[in-house]
This record gives C-alpha cells, structure tokens and sequence, in this order.
C-alpha cells in the first residue's frame, strides 16, 4: 500500500514545482526596466547596491527576481566590490519549442592576478553596502530590543570616584562583571520604553534598552576601572555595560519580503513628529514575522473614511446632513523603507524615498 500512493506524491511535487517555478517567471516577466538602462555598468566606490538596482529596474526591490543568483548566493553579505561589471541581458521572446525569458543581471567578477596561480581577492570592508552606510552606522550596534528580562546578566557600574552622582565624559567609574576576553570598550545601556503593539497594547513586542554612551577599562580585575569616552546622557551608577560589537557591513540586496507583510510604523528617530528621507524608524514586525536584512516595504497613509454624501445613497437633503453613511478612501502609498537590523518582533528601517511626511502609525506593507 506504501508503493501504491507514492507516485502520486511524487506527482503532486512536481506540479507544485511547476507551478512555484511558473510564478517566479510570470513576476520576472512583468518587471519594468529604468528609463535607457545601461547595457553593462562597472561599479564604483560609494555605490549602494540601491543605487545600483536604480539604474536597471524602475522597482529596485525586485532586483533578487531577475539576478542570475539563488537566494542564498543574493543574501550573501559580501558579494559585490568595486571594479566588477553588473551586465544586463536582454529579454527573450518566446520562439518554437522555446519559451519568452525575461530580462537577467548577471556578475562579472573582478579579479587581479598576481602570479600564475594567485589572485588577489577584495577584503569584506570593500564589498558594496546596500545603502550609505554613514546613515545608518550608529543604529547597526547601538540600539538594542530585548525581553522583559533586558540586561540583567550584564555587567553593571557598581561605583564612581568622588562623591558626585552624575557622570560624563573622561570620568572614571567602577563595574563588575566585565571579561577581559571580550575586548576593553565597552557600551553603556539602560532600560529604556516598552514597545507595545498599535492594534493590542496589551501585548509587548519588546523593551528598548538606551544607549547612553562608550567607555574604555583601563583595569581588569573582579571589580574593573573604566573611563568614560563618550556619554549621550548622564551615566548613574547601576547602568549595564556590553562588550562593543564588531563593526558591521549592511550589504544585502534590497528585495520584497517573501509572504506577505502589514505593519505599522511604532517610532521616528529621536521621537520626531515626522519624518523624512534618510530618517531611521522602529517597525513593529521582526524576524517572526518574516523580515529579514535587506528587505524593503511600501509606506502607507490610510484616510480615514469621509461622510457619504451622495444624492444616490441618502437622496433627503436634511437625512443625508444627518446620516452616517459613510465612505472608504483607498490607502496611499507616501514611501519606501529598507530594514537593516532585525529583532524578534521589531526591527529598524531608513526611509529610502517619501512623498509626504511620515509620522508614527502609518502602515507598512509588500511593495
């Protein structure tokens, strides 16, 4: 009996197959090229893969669906550096026996040979970022999203040299719980606000833990000295110390979420009322939700509905002033966004273009 229903199993893949393979040439078929693309470019120092995708497709987060890679290869951080030639193939018209194939970008690597049997290859600090990273330098490290929990098994300030309570740059101060092994600079933190769902506020996506600034150990032992090297804000004792992250290279391809994505914008950096281009912001979707680095969303403005006051609906003048019918307005697109750090339930994201100001609750949603 075990034999009997294989075949059909087996069957059932395979259309399954044909079926996913047919949707990813059906979406590659109908992607519009830019305005006079270029048949080849060499890229160049300070180019953004953005910025690159710009100059071959009108939507750059589609890129992904006519590169000449698998998925594993696209998300490769390290994977494109000055002097290689993106090239684009042209699109094939369906013939006998054959069918239409869309346009395709593929790589031509760069390499220098130094010998008969050895290239040089470019270091990871070259490879291309997928947008300016002076943008967003200080949000791949600094800013942190935990659980309740927060930090409580950091390492902790337990004192300060003198009598003062609040310290600032180039003071000296006292922590327990720091690991020569993890290096000598260290971040402040301290337990910041709660990030709440907008449609639920009873459930929590997570606590923001502050950054407050750098310090330097000048002595390791069970109780550490430290001088502080920068400070944001105050420094108190009781605040938690991390070990300084290794600087970080956001450099994977812009490309639409793989399932589909309805979000709401939580925060605007520096709590602003608005926001514009090049400004970071807090989602409140994350890696359970299905984003990952790189993936790009559409920013929405929903108008809220407007009384329907239509002859046809409400045809008595005094009934129609008085009535609440009313009438739904579609959602407008005012933006993109490109996550560049992800956390379990949020994560964050620069505005890559606007139309509109952008303010907190606005939505976020497959482009």
């Amino acid at each position: 009996m075990r034999q009997q229903f294989s075949i059909p199993k087996r069957l059932v893949a395979v259309c399954a197959a044909l079926l996913v393979l047919g949707a990813v040439s059906a979406r590659a078929a109908d992607i519009a090229l830019a305005p006079s693309p270029p048949d080849r470019y060499v890229v160049q120092k300070g180019d953004t893969l953005w910025g690159i995708a710009k100059k071959f497709l009108r939507d750059p987060w589609r890129w992904p669906e006519i590169w000449r890679m698998n998925r594993t290869e696209i998300k490769n951080p390290h994977w494109i550096y000055p002097g290689d030639v993106v090239v684009l193939l042209p699109a094939v018209p369906a013939s006998a026996g054959q069918s239409a194939t869309p346009p395709q970008l593929v790589l031509e690597r760069n390499t220098v040979r130094v010998s008969p049997t050895i290239r040089s290859t470019p270091i990871d600090v070259d490879a291309i970022a997928s947008i300016p990273p002076g943008d967003i330098d200080a949000w791949l490290t600094r800013p942190l999203i935990t659980g309740p929990e927060g930090l409580a098994g950091a390492a902790q300030i337990v004192a300060g040299r003198g009598e003062r309570v609040i310290r600032g740059e180039g003071d000296v101060m006292y922590a327990a719980g720091i690991d020569p092994k993890l290096g000598d600079l260290w971040y402040i933190y301290r337990a910041g606000p709660r990030y709440v769902s907008f449609e639920n506020p009873d459930i929590v996506l997570g606590y923001e833990q502050r950054f407050l600034g750098s310090a330097r150990i000048e002595r390791f032992g069970e109780v550490s000295t430290l001088r502080i090297v920068t400070a944001r804000e105050e420094i108190l004792v009781e605040d938690r110390l991390v070990p300084a992250p290794r600087e970080q290279i956001v450099n994977y391809v812009p490309h639409a979420p793989d399932k589909p994505i309805s979000g709401r914008i939580l925060r605007l950096e520096g709590n602003s009322i608005e926001a514009g281009r090049g400004m970071i912001v807090t989602l409140d979707k994350g890696k359970n939700d299905g984003v990952d680095v790189g993936t790009v969303l559409a920013i929405e403005r929903v108008i809220p509905p407007v009384p329907d006051k239509r002859e046809s609906v409400q045809p008595d003048p005094v009934l129609r002033f008085l009535s609440n019918y009313y009438i739904n307005l579609p959602a407008e697109r005012i933006g993109l966004l490109f996550v560049f750090r992800v956390f379990d339930n949020v994560s964050f994201a620069i505005l890559l273009n606007t139309t509109d100001p952008v303010e907190a609750g606005d939505y976020v949603r497959n482009p």
